[in-house]
């Protein structure tokens, strides 16, 4: 029995995102900057289980049932898609060293973010409120309870 996403037009996609990924196996293959396949790391290995469990993810939540409404369908389906790029940025600033492709997931981090909540806007669906990028600190209460005390202060 084929997957729900395949019988609903998403196969397309689908086989792009495959097919994607297909060659970054075959060029990582050829790759003679990273070790051979049976010297693979424990931080490799943790990387490879975590995008494995995010791209599952990812692909089951896109497996939305129809609704009627093509535009929050299109949501439905889209929402997972742009939070497993997220998910996977996040694995990237985790384990990756490269910091081009860290900077590169920063910005999926963040423009992804934005889309999710873009479309949610555009059909009148509730923004769920988001965390702070994984490389932003939060304020140390010190830190915040400084900025309170300076809005009271007089000139």
């Amino acid at each position: 029995m084929l997957p729900r996403f395949l019988k609903s037009g998403l196969a397309p996609l689908a086989g792009a995102a495959l097919l994607a990924f297909a060659a970054a196996a075959a060029a990582f293959a050829h790759d003679d900057h990273h070790p051979a396949q049976g010297a693979q790391t424990a931080e490799e290995s943790a990387f490879l289980a975590e995008n494995d469990t995010a791209m599952t993810k990812m692909m089951n939540d896109m497996a939305a049932k129809p609704s009627g409404d093509i535009d929050r369908d299109f949501v439905a389906m889209m929402t997972p898609h742009h939070q497993g790029a997220i998910d996977m940025a996040v694995i990237e600033l985790r384990y990756g060293k490269n910091e081009q492709l860290r900077r590169i997931a920063q910005e999926i981090i963040v423009e992804q973010q934005q889309e999710i909540d873009a479309m949610k806007l555009a059909i009148g669906a509730p923004v769920t409120a988001s965390a702070p990028a994984p490389t932003q600190q939060s304020p140390t209460p010190a830190a915040h309870d400084h900025m309170n005390m300076s809005h009271g202060m007089k000139n």
